[in-house]
């Protein structure tokens, strides 16, 4: 982003030797990465989607930045090069070739690499094809890992986005009536997001569909009765909150309504109570399902939650599905629900918390009345 470096070049590159420490049992020569969110990662610097970047590190800890257009000033990178993005303003369709061409010069001065770490998921053949005499290894699994517990330099960016979630709280809760477009409502949140961020965003956020249980804005006007499921989910400079409440839309929620709100309020504290480092997900799941199938009115059948950080759903995982263990330094989204036509669709209240040493830092401390 203009080239100004996203987060701590110092903890970038503390995070690249923490990568290498992790990769040595795979002796690895060296490493590439292309995802976005990994150059961001290691680097601290991010391009949107028109560009492929691409980051290496040699066995050493040489770290090497490839760059569309024109160099950044500033990176966690030893050596900055670039590669020709656009032509007289045109975008190339071939950039991630571009990109390995400079890769390839790079590497032509340094030993061959005969075992090198990729993303299995995102690295293409234009980048693979460099090392056709060597192995390549999955290097994936080390960066989720790593990415559970999150440095200062992210959670500062991450708290920003959720700030930018309570500005359009804020704002939802001063417009919202009966008669009120879904498209406006959406077009007011991602301006107070951006208002509170001072930029673009990376991310608008999930769910604007008014009377329902998600879905994005729809050329339809707010009923009276309804509950507005919002889940926000703002990104700043490439990091995601991720946060949900209801609202009623004539301020007058019923009985009904209310007593479902009570209990999913009365589960979030249950987690709030049980949620530390060493606890297992799964009980954590099955104390919440237990408590909300006691719930006079609605259902609830989903996930409780999940890791954020530079991609919307992270490590850990509360889902049975899963059989993950708290750490100090997750950051998780926590959003238990009920679901009955009675309740005009059902209700959602989803939180962002910091998993600390004795517990959980509530990081989305915004009203949860409807």
């Amino acid at each position: 982003m203009n080239g100004i470096p996203l987060l701590d070049l110092d903890t970038c590159r503390a995070r690249q030797r923490r990568l290498l420490e992790r990769l040595a049992a795979e002796r690895l020569d060296g490493l590439v990465v292309v995802s976005p969110e990994h150059v961001q990662y290691l680097t601290g610097h991010r391009w949107d989607f028109r560009f492929s970047p691409l980051a290496a590190i040699d066995a050493t800890g040489t770290a090497l930045l490839v760059c569309p257009d024109k160099p950044v000033e500033r990176a966690a990178a030893d050596d900055i090069r670039t590669y020709e993005a656009k032509w007289r303003s045109t975008l190339r369709n071939d950039q991630r070739e571009a990109a390995a061409k400079v890769l390839a010069d790079w590497l032509a001065a340094r030993p061959a690499w005969r075992r090198v770490g990729v993303e299995f998921s995102a690295c293409p053949p234009h980048v693979t094809r460099r090392f056709t005499a060597a192995e390549c290894i999955d290097i994936e699994p080390a960066l989720w890992r790593m990415r559970r517990r999150k440095d200062a330099d992210e959670l500062a960016l991450l708290r920003r986005a959720i700030a930018a979630a309570g500005a359009m709280y804020e704002t939802a809760r001063g417009m919202l009536a009966p008669g009120v477009n879904e498209l406006d409502v959406f077009s007011a949140l991602q301006a107070a997001a951006v208002a509170s961020c001072g930029e673009m965003l990376t991310g608008t956020g999930n769910d604007y569909a008014c009377g329902v249980r998600g879905g994005p804005p729809r050329d339809r006007a707010c009923v009276a009765g309804e509950l507005y499921i919002l889940d926000l989910g703002p990104a700043y400079r490439g990091y995601f909150a991720d946060t949900s409440r209801a609202i009623a839309v004539d301020r007058r929620p019923t009985d009904v309504q209310l007593a479902a709100w009570r209990n999913v309020c009365g589960a979030l504290e249950l987690v709030e109570r049980i949620a530390k480092p060493g606890a297992s997900c799964r009980a954590i799941y099955a104390e919440v399902q237990a408590w909300l199938a006691a719930a006079p009115v609605g259902t609830w059948s989903s996930h409780l939650g999940h890791g954020i950080g530079l991609w919307v759903h992270e490590t850990p995982h509360l889902n049975p599905h899963w059989d993950d263990t708290l750490e100090e330094g997750d950051v998780i989204a926590v959003e238990p629900a009920l679901y009955a036509p009675e309740l005009g669709s059902g209700l959602r209240i989803e939180n962002d918390y910091l998993v600390t040493a004795t517990g959980l830092e509530n990081l989305s401390p915004f009203p949860l009345e409807m």
